[in-house]
């Protein structure tokens, strides 16, 4: 198997195609990276910008460069001595443009007969032998269908006739009604959809991959890529939503000959991926999570609560686990209501387990758990503390739960198969999607994969974890920034300082709030603190993100029904960033004050995540400080010119500074260089002992095996060492002798104070001299 040092992801898109990925070469291979990662490439949706939503698995999207395009970028890897990474998708389809998508026109057109019926995860005697597709703005809206050129039309939307279902005479309304598919309004989707889906989005409809032939005809142009040497491995998108995820990789691992693969999995604290999984770990979320908490300074949480109970004006700080019990349970009730049902009709009838009481419990276990999912017989035990935490929080379900366990537990049963596919569904929309915008005391810690209420780490925490790390998945993806991260590392890195300077925050935020008013406290919390972290930025961006970050909080407005009073309010106050000076005026010195110790907290976290245990991977741009936000905001276009161009005056000499631009770039470029040049410097994982007064304000680990490897020296809580008077008297002990990459300084063996080994950066690579 051939497998990477480092990843560098890149979004595939019509703007941005395979054969300029193939250009990049060179800069990426120049940069130090080992490995070229690209988004979905088979065709998807037209005009889809994330590739998410596959429509035809049989080609390469000839708007992403076609397989031309592929066999161009691959060419150009080769010629640099790079690997290639693609993100592919199993567990679903795009089906908003059925016209697009030969598999689901042909289910729409020929029903429970088409071959495809066993590819799609559809309920058909729920729906009276037809498909449920919400897309009607109301059920009366059926009055607006029409008959065109052979197919049923509803505005743009285009859907097939079956085959002798319409005469010459008859209404567009009656040949509705003989069809295998029934459009109804879209609000009928959240507790009458009779296909599975991917999360609550009725466009992307699941695929059953756990069928022999699905897989085989879903994967057939992935196994291609594989025999014709074109693709090194894959990520795999949301395999917690496959009904067989271990199985699934079994299969995937041997059609592709054994190659190198990731799933894309959100691990929870103290979570392990099941070891009978062929893989080699996921895609880094819980690395993220390990590296924000470890440059977080722990004296700030009980300030950071004490606001936030005052924003909530309430007499305490929000409770997560009972703030995420009740989105998770407004997630199954609401929009994920269908999956709920669904999972209830597999239960047998009975006085026992009446229906709605089966309902009503199954969507409490889900809200009771404390991971994405179980992977029966592992995680039996999650399941079974599940049950008995929904028992003893709903004593009078009890009876109804009791009855439910032996089924949920039953591996041979469709029951417990569906609820594992249902858990991450719930956890993921009540989470990730709603309680993550809604619990703002430190929006750094509320990022995909981080457990929020493990405010900070400390070094020795940290150093048990990568421990681990080394020894159980040494070739996991490590990672600070994707395309689904709801704020960048380096807009992160700025907020983690608001920890060190909670009077300076609480000043800030009561300013703004009197000028340019959020009527959500809590929602003004997370809106100020993603504007200070991202700025500079314009107005369309700011706007674009503070009103979807409102309507996923769901408090003060949502999707479905918007508040416009209460959304009119929240477009003010970020125009007045804009348009009133002295609000423009607060922000400015406010991000004044959480620089340079933003920058020092980008630099450490990301010298960190690319020289510890794992793959490191660097997203698109992020070799320079990247302000982004949430999607679609992080996937915006990227100069690589600028960047190509600062490499090379790098490269030639300039001594880059202090700036955020040219010292990450330094820092970036130096790290994956090593990392690939001299892989024997990264073997082992050892921490390295800091002494004297400020010894809490530094990490260090040495990467060496058998003997000295690479030695990673960085700063955190950088304001209040600052403010305590610098590093002082504290220093690591070198065993040889050293050089810095960053730098060029070398230092003897022997105690080497901090204040000098740090003073032009506050991060060190130091290698040993021969």
């Amino acid at each position: 198997m051939r497998t990477p040092v480092s990843t560098y992801r890149l979004q595939i898109r019509p703007s941005f195609t395979l054969q300029d990925a193939a250009k990049l070469t060179g800069y990426l291979h120049n940069l130090g990276i080992d490995w070229v990662y690209v988004s979905p490439i088979l065709t998807a949706e037209e005009g889809s910008d994330h590739g998410y939503d596959v429509t035809d698995p049989s080609t390469v999207d000839p708007s992403r460069g076609g397989p031309e395009g592929l066999a161009a970028l691959s060419k150009a890897a080769r010629e640099q001595g790079l690997g290639v990474l693609a993100d592919i998708v199993p567990n679903h389809m795009g089906v908003a443009t059925p016209g697009q998508n030969p598999w689901w026109w042909d289910l729409l057109k020929e029903g429970r007969k088409s071959k495809y019926a066993e590819a799609f995860d559809v309920d058909w005697d729920f729906g009276g032998g037809k498909i449920r597709i919400p897309v009607l703005g109301s059920d009366d809206d059926v009055d607006q269908l029409k008959l065109a050129d052979g197919e049923l039309h509803y505005y743009d939307h285009r859907f097939p006739l079956a085959e002798g279902s319409f005469n010459d005479g008859d209404t567009p309304q009656e040949v509705h009604s003989r069809q295998h598919y029934e459009l109804v309004g879209w609000r009928r989707a959240d507790a009458e959809l009779n296909y599975r889906r991917f999360f609550a989005v009725n466009s992307l409809a699941g695929v059953r991959v756990e069928v022999p032939w699905v897989f085989d005809e879903s994967h057939e142009e992935i196994v291609r890529w594989f025999r014709e040497g074109l693709v090194d491995g894959l990520r795999i998108d949301h395999p917690d939503g496959l009904a067989d995820p271990e199985g699934y990789l079994v299969r995937l691992r041997e059609a592709t000959g054994g190659a190198y693969l990731l799933i894309e999995k959100i691990l929870e604290p103290g979570e392990k991926l099941p070891e009978t999984f062929q893989c080699e770990g996921t895609t880094g979320y819980d690395a993220l999570a390990d590296v924000d908490c470890l440059f977080v300074d722990p004296a700030a949480e009980e300030y950071l609560n004490s606001l936030d109970a005052r924003l909530r004006d309430e007499a305490e700080p929000a409770d997560y686990h009972v703030m995420i019990h009740g989105t998770k349970r407004r997630i199954a009730d609401g929009i994920l209501r269908s999956e709920i049902l669904r999972l209830s009709r597999l239960v047998p009838e009975s006085s026992a387990l009446p229906r709605l009481d089966v309902a009503d419990a199954l969507a409490e276990i889900i809200c009771w758990f404390p991971i994405y999912r179980s992977y029966l017989p592992y995680g039996r035990e999650v399941l079974e503390e599940a049950i008995a935490n929904a028992a003893s929080h709903r004593p009078e379900l009890r009876s109804v739960l009791e009855g439910l366990q032996p089924l949920l537990l039953d591996t041979s049963g469709e029951l417990a198969r569906r609820f594992q596919q249902t858990s991450g569904m719930v956890m993921a929309k009540g989470v990730e999607d709603t309680a993550f915008f809604r619990y703002t005391r430190l929006g750094t810690l509320t990022e995909v994969g981080a457990d929020p209420t493990e405010f900070a780490i400390a070094p020795e925490e940290f150093h048990e974890r990568m421990a681990r790390r080394q020894a159980e998945l040494p070739l996991s993806m490590t990672t600070l920034s994707t395309h689904d991260t709801k704020r960048s590392e380096d807009a992160r890195a700025r907020i983690t300082v608001i920890a060190e300077s909670v009077p300076e925050w609480e000043l800030f935020l009561g300013t703004v709030q009197e000028l340019a008013p959020i009527p959500d406290g809590p929602l003004a919390a997370l809106i100020w603190q993603a504007i200070a972290g991202a700025w500079p930025a314009d107005r369309g961006r700011l706007q674009s993100y503070a009103l979807k970050a409102a309507r996923e909080a769901g408090n003060s407005t949502n999707w479905t029904d918007p508040d416009q009073e209460f959304e009119r309010h929240l477009a003010a106050a970020v125009d007045a960033v804009f348009d009133v000076p002295e609000v423009e005026a607060a922000l400015e010195n406010f991000v004044a004050e959480l620089e340079p110790y933003g920058t020092s907290n980008s630099l450490s976290a990301k010298i960190v995540q690319l020289t510890m245990p794992g793959v490191p991977d660097v997203y698109q741009g992020t070799e320079f400080r990247d302000g982004s936000l949430t999607d679609p905001d992080n996937r915006r276009p990227v100069d690589f010119e600028a960047r190509i161009s600062a490499l090379a005056e790098l490269d030639a000499g300039a001594q880059p500074e202090y700036t955020e631009e040219a010292a990450k770039l330094l820092v970036v470029s130096r790290a994956l260089r090593l990392r690939r040049d001299r892989p024997e410097l990264f073997g082992g994982y050892r921490p390295v002992p800091v002494q004297g007064s400020a010894a809490a304000h530094a990490v260090a680990f040495d990467r060496g095996d058998a003997k000295p490897g690479a030695l990673t020296v960085a700063t955190r809580l950088p304001k209040r060492l600052a403010r305590d008077g610098g590093w002082r008297d504290t220093s690591i002990d070198l065993p040889a002798s050293y050089k810095d990459e960053l730098t060029g300084s070398t230092y003897q063996a022997g105690s080497v104070e901090l204040g000098t080994l740090l003073d032009q950066y506050p991060v060190a690579l130091l290698v040993p001299v021969d």
